[in-house]
């Protein structure tokens, strides 16, 4: 059975409540930012759910937007439904003086990596998260060096300073 896009969203939205609406991007994908209290509750519902059947986690990575204040920081989601042949994106974001966002690890055990590797690179913590810890960069680095404010080079070598990169 197809579902189409519009099924998938009033379904979607009748789950969520009114803090979250769902829309279809250019590349019909069904996309939503979610606020950060929901985020457990909404991917538990489309974990569980039997109907869409939403089960598999393709990614999950960290975004900077230094713009955006008081959401400086965001985790994007993008999940499946093999079956169905759905594919959603979903988005949280968080102040950079609070990086904190729920793990997603007891529902989906492939975010496992995926949350190590977003704070290792953004500082994003991910609250629950059975082993959250530095997996690619030393563990004594105290900068996250996916942020914007991270040097591109080396400081002390002019031919390699930032505006060379359009920084």
């Amino acid at each position: 059975m197809k579902f189409s896009n519009e099924e998938i969203i009033q379904f979607l939205q009748s789950k969520t409540g009114s803090e979250v609406l769902f829309e279809v991007d250019r590349y019909n994908v069904i996309q939503a930012e979610i606020p950060v209290h929901q985020l457990y509750k909404t991917m538990n519902l489309l974990f569980k759910d039997l109907e869409f059947k939403i089960s598999n986690l393709i990614d999950l990575c960290g975004i900077h937007y230094p713009e955006n204040k008081g959401k400086e920081l965001g985790v994007v989601y993008h999940l499946q439904s093999l079956q169905y042949k759905i594919l959603l994106r979903l988005k949280v974001f968080v102040p950079i003086e609070k990086p904190d966002v729920p793990s997603i690890t007891g529902i989906y055990a492939a975010a496992n990596w995926m949350e190590r590797e977003t704070y290792d690179f953004y500082g994003i913590n991910f609250l629950g998260h059975p082993d959250l810890r530095r997996i690619l960069n030393m563990d004594e680095m105290v900068d996250f060096p996916m942020r914007k404010e991270f040097p591109l080079e080396d400081p002390f070598r002019e031919d390699k300073a930032d505006f060379h990169f359009g920084r």
